[in-house]
């Protein structure tokens, strides 16, 4: 199998740009290759009715998050306040480095 590479990448400010969650930003929390797909802080909550565990001895309501497709989220450039697309490039040290194609300017690594 390949290694998939996302322009997604844990601790990136996003919004959901598609469902019930449309508008709402935040930090992606993990980023799951094998099914590209993304854990967003707050997005897509469910809540679950468990029954009595080990882990959770009274049962009853769980909230959860669950993961979002990494197509219906888009990362948010901080300086315009905006969602913008992101590319790949080569920068002078030789090193690849993600940036707004609008603004052209680099993403800042977490």
């Amino acid at each position: 199998m390949t290694q998939l590479r996302l322009k997604v990448k844990k601790g990136d400010l996003v919004q959901v740009t598609t469902g019930r969650d449309k508008g709402k930003r935040g930090v992606v929390q993990k980023v799951l290759l094998e099914d590209s797909k993304v854990l967003v802080e707050g997005i897509n909550k469910v809540s679950r009715n468990v029954k009595p565990s080990a882990a959770n001895p009274e049962g009853g309501k769980v909230d959860k998050i669950l993961p979002i497709h990494v197509s219906n989220v888009a990362i948010v450039n901080p300086a315009a306040d905006k969602i913008e697309k992101v590319g790949v490039r080569v920068n002078a040290e030789g090193k690849r480095e993600r940036f707004f194609k609008k603004t052209g300017n680099a993403i800042l690594k977490v």
